[in-house]
């Protein structure tokens, strides 16, 4: 499984429609909101590396209002409950699950 994160700076009155078209992008697990240079980060999970080109090139340049992107690939992933506490921060116990 190959894991890449793709950074997207965005048209500031499309950021909401934009996150929501990302999200149904074939091969894209998981969007998020986010603060800083960068409007919305998207999380992909591939089954092959060759699919990265089809899904970055071939359908996240279709969609509106992204403006411009960055992709890392993931070299290993360690624990995901780490992840999802670093995700929940802010959140209480009752709103992470």
């Amino acid at each position: 499984m190959v894991t890449a994160i793709v950074l997207v700076q965005a048209e500031r009155h499309l950021i909401p429609e934009t996150a929501e078209a990302l999200a149904g992008v074939p091969s894209v697990r998981e969007v998020y909101s986010v603060t800083g240079e960068w409007d919305i980060v998207a999380i992909l999970r591939l089954s092959r590396y060759d699919d990265l080109d089809d899904v970055v090139t071939g359908h996240l340049r279709k969609v509106a209002g992204i403006m411009r992107t960055q992709t890392m690939l993931a070299f290993r992933t360690y624990s995901e409950d780490l992840l999802d506490q670093g995700f929940g921060v802010g959140l209480d116990e009752s709103q992470q699950r």
